[in-house]
């Protein structure tokens, strides 16, 4: 049986970019290494073709009465970008204080990592395990997987599966498990305004004409109320109320404001009323800006006024919201706002559903939830208070995974989401790192949850 940790090394060591075409070496080194380590568990990998970056399907043959479990993951990270706040260098991976650092350590690379190793060292105990066993790995996570819907769309019938299984969700700390049981939707867009034809001297043109960067900060300001509710017709109409349930597990997590404040380094929260900072970041939707752009850039000063400025929105949506609806009503305030003396154009991104699953034992658990699915979820608990000392906290997060509901919808199959990075991991962030021993226990319950669901 191979090493984990070093197995995790090799991985990152390729700098598996999927955004930047620079990257195609290191996409093509990921894909293969992962590839490679599935065949010597003689897995049976196919490496299908996308217009972008590959996805892997590796499977193992079984008797068609078996249970059948699909382990999701991805091989893409983000851009290592800026590179001068790296501690060491991001694809150079370094072994320090209990923590593996590097780019997608911790997201996805430590993660499915964990999973590969349970599997290998349950089938290296019991080479007949009566489960049938299938990874579906992707390139494209991080751009919003365009290749994974039509992947699906095309291999329903390879994939008719009883459950997934995958870790790209976190925990509070580490001796804390979470199944993550709703993850927020998403929806993308860039607007572009345009004033003059070319960028103009201040001086000489300045009080004439709407400066485009004025534009959009006045359309910024006006999507959301001074208390920090988005300012959408019918932004809310379809929000669903919260369960008691997920707000008593909320509770049980134990977290406190004033450390949640000081780890994000800001002197006060801005909350929509009713609602604790716990909660409005896993029940409630949100706009917010992710970058905001024109005119001169550089060191000192350059007195024009741009021709250009543009701004890039996204909204996360909770169950029962759904991204046309948003898109819709986004769209519609944008035209309706925006300054006339300019011209704008948007330019729609990628999206993603909402997703939810009820756990058994919950109040509102669903009506003839699949028996393995259910089976599932009590392998989960047993296998977490053996491993971490307690049971798991079934959770909403924040963040959003589009292709769980893709599989979902396209399938009919529900995930089981096992949170195996920390809030100090710095994903997506420099000085990404992946905790070991998470690591180590992640492996563990996985491999105790798939043992539990075999025949027998």
């Amino acid at each position: 049986m191979f090493d984990p940790v070093e197995k995790l090394k090799e991985f990152v060591r390729h700098p598996s970019v999927s955004t930047d075409s620079k990257y195609r070496e290191g996409m093509r080194g990921a894909q293969e290494f992962v590839s490679g380590l599935l065949r010597s568990l003689e897995f049976v990998v196919e490496v299908v073709k996308t217009d972008l970056h590959p996805i892997i399907l590796a499977q193992r043959a079984g008797e068609p009465n078996w249970p059948h479990v699909i382990i999701y993951g991805h091989y893409d990270v983000q851009p290592p970008d800026p590179l001068n706040l790296w501690q060491t260098p991001p694809f150079e991976p370094v072994e320090r204080d209990g923590r593996l650092w590097g780019r997608g350590a911790a997201d996805n690379k430590g993660p499915l990592m964990a999973h590969i190793t349970a599997v290998g060292r349950l089938l290296e105990k019991n080479p007949r395990l009566p489960l049938r066993i299938s990874f579906l790995i992707e390139g494209e996570e991080e751009t919003g997987s365009p290749s994974f819907l039509p992947f699906l769309a095309r291999h329903r019938h390879r994939l008719k599966a009883d459950l997934v299984f995958l870790s790209d969700t976190g925990l509070p700390r580490e001796d804390q498990p979470v199944v993550t049981c709703g993850l927020r939707g998403l929806v993308l867009c860039d607007v572009e305004a345009t004033g003059a034809k070319s960028d103009l001297h201040s001086g000489l043109h300045g009080g004439v004409l709407r400066n485009p960067i004025q534009a959009l900060a006045e359309l910024c300001a006006s999507l959301h109320m001074p208390d920090g509710r988005v300012n959408l017709p019918g932004f809310y109409d379809d929000v669903l109320e919260v369960e008691p349930w997920e707000r008593e597990e909320l509770r049980q997590l134990g977290q406190k404001e004033e450390a949640y404040r000081e780890f994000l380094g800001i002197p006060a929260f801005h909350v929509p009323p009713g609602y604790t900072p716990f909660e409005a970041i896993r029940f409630l939707p949100t706009l917010e800006f992710n970058g905001i752009g024109g005119g001169y850039q550089g060191e000192g000063t350059k007195t024009v006024i741009p021709s250009k400025a543009f701004v890039k929105i996204s909204c996360r949506l909770v169950p029962n919201q759904t991204p046309a609806k948003i898109r819709a009503v986004l769209s519609a305030a944008i035209r309706d706002r925006m300054p006339h003396d300019v011209s704008f154009r948007i330019i729609d991104q990628h999206e993603g559903t909402p997703y939810t699953v009820v756990p058994p034992d919950r109040s509102n658990t669903p009506k003839g939830q699949a028996p393995l699915l259910a089976k599932a979820f009590r392998a989960v608990d047993a296998a977490a208070v053996e491993v971490f000392g307690r049971r798991p906290l079934y959770l909403r997060e924040g963040g959003s995974v589009p292709i769980i509901a893709d599989i979902k919808r396209v399938l009919g199959i529900d995930s089981i989401l096992l949170g195996l990075s920390l809030p100090e991991d710095n994903l997506h962030a420099p000085n990404e790192s992946f905790n070991l021993r998470v690591m180590q226990r992640g492996s563990a319950v996985s491999e105790k949850v798939l043992s539990a669901l075999a025949c027998g």
